[in-house]
C-alpha cells in the first residue's frame, strides 16, 4: 500500500468540539434543500443559520465551513438542470468555474492561507487494488448504468440530442461537470471538512452536498443508490492517495460510460455495445 503524503485531505482533524459537527450538517442540508428540494428560501436560511452557529462553535470552522458555503450559494443561482443549448452551457460553465474559485481565492488572498489545494500527484505509487479499480470501473458503469437509465426512465432528464455539435456539448459538459465534482465536493468539500472531522463523518457530510447536486443535475428516481456510493467511494479514495488525479481518472472513465448511456438510451441501436 502506497503512503499517502500529508495533503489537507490526510490532514489531522482539528480540535473542533463535537458540537461542531451541528452547524456543518445544516451547510450540507442547505445543499439538500436547494439542490435535492429546489426550497431556495429554506435553503438560504439553514446555510446562513449553519455558518452563524458555526462561528460560534470555532472561528476556524466557521472560516472552513464560509467557503464550502460560498460555494454552495453561487452553484444555487442557477438551475444545474442538464441542459446542451448554448446560453445554457456556457451559464452553467461560468457558475461552476465560480463556485470553484470564489472559495480558492478568498482562501488565498482574504484569509492568507492554503487550506483549499489541488494535489495533483501524491508522490506515491498506486498499488495493484487501485489499478484494478480503474479498469472496474468502466467496466461496473458499462454493466449499471443502461439499466439505471433506461429502467428508471432518468435518461429524459437529459435531452434527446440528435445534432452532432449538440452531441459534442454533451460529451464536453459531462466531462467538465466530472472535473468540477472532484475540485470542488472533493477537493474543496471534503478537504475542509476533514480539517475538522474524523474521515468518515467529512465524507459523509459532503456526499450529502454531491449527491444533491446531481439529483439536481437529473441523476434522479433511485439515482441516490448509485451516486451515494460513489461519493463516498471518491471521498475515500481521495483520503487513501492524496491524488487530483486518480479520483479524476476515476470519474472521467466513469462519465464515459454515462455519456454512452444516454445517449443508448435515447437513441437505442446507436451505441450497440450495451446488454440492455
Amino acid at each position: 500500500m502506497a503512503t499517502p503524503p500529508s495533503t489537507a485531505a490526510h490532514a489531522p482533524a482539528r480540535s473542533t468540539p463535537p458540537i461542531g459537527v451541528l452547524p456543518a450538517a445544516g451547510v450540507s442540508a442547505s445543499a439538500f434543500l436547494l439542490f435535492g428540494l429546489q426550497l431556495a428560501g429554506w435553503g438560504h436560511g439553514v446555510l446562513l443559520l449553519g455558518l452563524l452557529a458555526a462561528f460560534l462553535v470555532s472561528r476556524e470552522l466557521g472560516k472552513d465551513l464560509s467557503l464550502i458555503g460560498l460555494g454552495i450559494a453561487i452553484v444555487s443561482t442557477t438551475s444545474v438542470k442538464a441542459d446542451v443549448d448554448w446560453d445554457r452551457f456556457f451559464t452553467i460553465g461560468t457558475v461552476l468555474i465560480l463556485a470553484v474559485s470564489a472559495p480558492l481565492l478568498v482562501d488565498r488572498l482574504v484569509l492568507r492561507r492554503r487550506a483549499i489545494r489541488f494535489p495533483w500527484l501524491s508522490g506515491g505509487t498506486w498499488n495493484r487494488w487501485q489499478m484494478g479499480y480503474i479498469v472496474a470501473v468502466p467496466v461496473l458503469g458499462w454493466l449499471i448504468l443502461p439499466y439505471y437509465f433506461i429502467t428508471s426512465g432518468a435518461y429524459e432528464n437529459w435531452p434527446h440530442i440528435t445534432d452532432g455539435g449538440a452531441l459534442a456539448r454533451f460529451f464536453v459538459g459531462v466531462n467538465f461537470v466530472g472535473t468540477w465534482d472532484e475540485l470542488f465536493f472533493i477537493c474543496t468539500c471534503f478537504a475542509l471538512l476533514h480539517r475538522h472531522f474524523p474521515l468518515w463523518t467529512a465524507n459523509v457530510l459532503q456526499a450529502v452536498i454531491f449527491v444533491s447536486f446531481l439529483w439536481e443535475l437529473g441523476y434522479q428516481e433511485w439515482g441516490p443508490l448509485l451516486t451515494a456510493p460513489f461519493a463516498l467511494l471518491q471521498g475515500w479514495l481521495f483520503s487513501r492517495t492524496g491524488s487530483l488525479l486518480y479520483v479524476l481518472i476515476v470519474h472521467l472513465l466513469f462519465d464515459v460510460m454515462v455519456f454512452l448511456a444516454i445517449v443508448h438510451a435515447h437513441n437505442p441501436g446507436v451505441v450497440p455495445i450495451f446488454l440492455v
